[in-house]
């Protein structure tokens, strides 16, 4: 069994507000949705690593829209160095970043966001030895 994708919620007619944390702020490509859901509203991100997908989330219309506080995808990206450019970059966007865990997970350096509806996400890298 291997994880297809994470879905997060938004409110109906704000994807241009979902490009901009998971396109821009976060890297990853935005990507056509199935057609037969398109007509849902929402969009799906992916992250490549050369052309092997590394993770991919949907990000779909839910009303009533309610923000996950606690529920959140987790992205793991390959060094420390990485991790701190995109926190920079996701933090120069305008989003909240929390650096607040940044070394509570054994063997992991992270951080935690909130897309522009509120729901939570981490990102991680390896801690380096």
């Amino acid at each position: 069994m291997r994880l297809h994708h994470v879905q997060v919620s938004m409110p109906r007619g704000q994807e241009e507000e979902a490009r901009r944390f998971y396109g821009e702020a976060l890297g990853m490509v935005e990507v056509p949705k199935a057609p037969s859901l398109a007509g849902r509203g929402g969009c799906w991100f992916r992250s490549f690593t050369g052309e092997v997908i590394t993770a991919e989330i949907h990000v779909g219309v839910d009303d009533p829209f309610v923000p996950a506080r606690k529920a959140h995808p987790a992205l793991l990206l390959d060094s420390v160095r990485e991790l701190e450019e995109v926190g920079r970059r996701v933090a120069d966007a305008g989003f909240d970043v929390s650096w607040e865990d940044r070394d509570t997970f054994e063997g992991y350096v992270r951080f935690h966001a909130r897309d522009g509806f509120g729901n939570r996400v981490e990102i991680l890298a390896p801690a380096e030895s």
